[in-house]
């Protein structure tokens, strides 16, 4: 949910506290802006560059961001590594900030707040111009002093301020890069050679792919040999894992179905005899819940949606099953609603339904409330008295006037008198909120609405069917005590064994297994080796082994095997090709030798590697503009997809298709891009000392 929105659902009140957060954070930008804390006593989550993020600070942030991303499913475990490689991001940058000597100055604050793109231009827009009202948010601005609310200044300072902020200095950072950007003339010169140089040559051509893989092996030494002489290519930047598991079914059974279903099907009777579906509900529990209201069919998106939308009021369907549930629908209503209307209204609010916080007690709303209505009744300016009076930020700038919104937007109470009645209504209405005054200004589209209940029950396991699963893994475990003999338990058990690598010691997921931190503990806290107790996950109960420590630093050969395997074997079938396959001092000697031909590429390109009818080899690419191989045979080349022989015929410069100033500008434009990955360079030549492991 964005700021503005949460500012509207909060009223104008907080755009006050806003401004007045804006400076406070200007003048007072302490650690917390930079990745400090107040909390000098708390444990340390991190250290960058000898800078620490203290837990309680770490915290806070968590909190802010689990209050910003609450309405988007993120949750908690999620958004401890993005909060964290936010902090870090924070510190290396405000590093750098400090060393260059930026700052965001009174005079850019004010700009901010007030100029063109002022994060206050929602507030205080004009609904009817469009034209951001400068004085008025500048008035606001006057008021703030008044505001002593600490949780909203805390609130808005870490999650709206501050990131402003970090964003301008960021942005000051990211175009000193830009504007450093030099493209000399000579590396112009070189490019536009380069771009037009065309070759045209005879090869021979042995594909790797001739030799079967199962005939080249490649042993752990390979592998370790090539990762050593590759080290900068193939190295951990920190420690990962490795383990094998097999899985033991806690899902429900046909059994467990069942009796959920029988459990629904007693309760079917009282379902369908209540007259009052919501105590019912309320009585023996349902996972879906109760919406008290209508919506228009088409809005109502249910498994069986035309079947229930016949039944008649009172009527029942069910149960059927809807996902992981035995469902039984009622038709409790049918009523001719509009699918959308419109409506002017004054709040008069008696409590913040968020926090629960009272800002005046009950009596006196409804008093205040019913004295605006006869006052309109009277004829006093409903303009006038929505300015002076109502509560509700999102619509008082508008003249208390929601223009044409759906069924089911607003609350119950005040979504019910709006569509229940006919345009013209007026009343006083009571939610959440406090006491509503509305006035309905229009309507659309009548049509049938519904008010449906559902009578939901989880089709869960039973303890039997757990406690198969518990038994049968923990019978695994006592036959598997190493990775040798949990290999052989899981093959006379015919268990499919199942892997997962580079896990990771702050990662909250293994493999595609969600919700698993406390494995990953477990991994990180037992030795190669190892064999877990029975873990629940999901649905199912794993046993795992570690197989595989690797270190921050260069791969082992168990984890770097996927990765340069295939490498190494093309390496291997490259000397067997050069030692038995093609021999002979000329591309005719050479082809006969490896029972092949002599082809032919024309035109190739040194700006592009590749050769028609083989892929992309750079290499011989190259070599056929070496002019030490012009009208001469090569030595044999280890390419990409096979080894190669060739003798260069012609190396010449196409007609240049590119101005030189095209040229520069490209060049310049793809070194600004490479600028935008400054942040990565600087974390990644950070001492970063990641503590999170202790706590989460």
């Amino acid at each position: 949910m964005s700021v503005i929105q949460t500012i509207r659902d909060r009223g104008t009140w907080i755009i006050f506290v806003i401004i007045a957060v804006a400076l406070i954070a200007f003048i007072l930008q302490d650690g917390a802006g930079r990745g400090g804390s107040a909390f000098s006593n708390s444990s340390v989550i991190a250290k960058v560059n000898g800078k620490s993020i203290e837990r309680g600070y770490f915290e806070e942030r968590l909190k802010s961001q689990e209050a910003m991303y609450a309405g988007q499913g993120a949750t908690r475990d999620q958004l401890i590594g993005t909060v964290y490689n936010m902090e870090v991001d924070n510190i290396v940058l405000n590093q750098e900030f400090e060393k260059l000597g930026l700052t965001i100055s009174a005079k850019e604050l004010n700009d901010i707040l007030f100029g063109e793109n002022s994060p206050l231009r929602q507030e205080f827009t004009d609904p009817n111009t469009g034209v951001f009202k400068v004085d008025d948010a500048k008035r606001a601005f006057a008021q703030i002093k008044k505001s002593k609310n600490a949780e909203q200044i805390k609130m808005i300072n870490s999650g709206y301020i501050e990131p402003t902020i970090q964003n301008g200095l960021r942005n000051k950072y990211q175009n000193l890069l830009i504007q450093s950007v030099y493209v000399p003339k000579w590396i112009i010169e070189k490019q536009q050679a380069d771009n037009n140089a065309i070759a045209s040559a005879s090869y021979v051509y042995y594909p790797y792919v001739a030799i079967p893989d199962s005939a080249v092996k490649v042993s752990d030494a390979d592998i370790n040999n090539y990762v050593k002489k590759h080290s900068k290519e193939y190295k951990n930047e920190e420690e990962t894992r490795s383990i094998s598991y097999v899985s033991f079914s806690a899902a429900p059974t046909s059994a467990d179905s069942a009796a959920t279903l029988a459990q629904i099907n007693e309760l079917r009777a009282g379902f369908a005899a209540t007259t009052d579906a919501a105590a019912y509900l309320g009585k023996v529990g349902s996972e879906l819940a109760f919406y008290n209201s209508y919506f228009g069919g088409a809005k109502i998106q249910v498994v069986n949606k035309d079947s229930i939308l016949r039944l008649p009021v009172g009527g029942i369907y069910g149960p059927y099953i809807d996902g992981t549930n035995y469902v039984i629908a009622k038709m409790v209503g049918i009523k001719q609603w509009p699918d959308s209307a419109t409506v002017r209204h004054i709040l008069i609010a008696t409590s913040n339904p968020q926090n629960g916080q009272q800002i005046r007690d009950d009596s006196t709303g409804k008093k205040l409330a019913d004295s605006i209505q006869l006052a309109i009744k009277n004829g006093a300016d409903f303009n006038s008295l929505v300015t002076k009076y109502s509560d509700d930020g999102g619509s008082k700038d508008k003249g208390g006037v929601y223009d044409y919104f759906p069924q089911g937007q607003m609350v119950i109470p005040f979504n019910d008198f709006v569509f229940d009645n006919t345009v013209g209504t007026k009343g006083v209405v009571k939610t959440d909120f406090g006491y509503h005054y509305i006035e309905i200004l229009g309507q659309k589209n009548r049509a049938p609405a519904y008010k449906i209940a559902y009578l939901a029950k989880p089709i869960l396991s039973s303890n039997e069917t757990v406690n198969e699963a518990n038994t049968a893994a923990s019978n695994f475990v006592a036959n598997a005590k190493n990775i040798k003999s949990f290999n052989e338990n899981a093959g006379k058990l015919g268990l499919p064994i199942l892997p997962a690598s580079e896990i990771r010691q702050n990662d909250f997921t293994v493999g595609t297994m969600a919700n698993t931190r406390s494995l990953v503990r477990w991994i990180y806290e037992n030795e190669e080796g190892a064999v877990s107790d029975p873990t629940e996950v999901g649905d199912q109960i794993i046993v795992a082994t570690i197989t595989g420590v690797n270190k921050a630093g260069t791969l082992g050969a168990n984890e770097a095997r996927p990765l340069v395997e295939g490498l190494i074997r093309n390496e291997k079938k490259a000397k067997s090709i050069i030692d038995t396959k093609m021999k002979g001092n000329s591309l005719d000697e050479i082809a006969k030798s490896a029972g092949t031909s002599v082809l032919r590429a024309d035109s190739l390109a040194f700006s592009s590697g590749f050769i028609n009818g083989v892929g992309n080899e750079p290499k011989i690419v190259g070599a056929a503009f070496n002019k030490t191989n012009l009208n001469k045979t090569s030595s044999l080349i280890a390419g990409n997809s096979g080894v190669f022989a060739l003798k260069v015929e012609n190396i010449s410069a196409k007609a240049s298709e590119a101005l030189p100033e095209t040229l520069k500008q490209t060049l310049i434009q793809n070194r600004k891009m490479a600028t935008y990955r400054s942040v990565e360079a600087l974390r990644k030549a950070a001492i970063v000392k990641d503590y999170r492991f202790s706590f989460y």
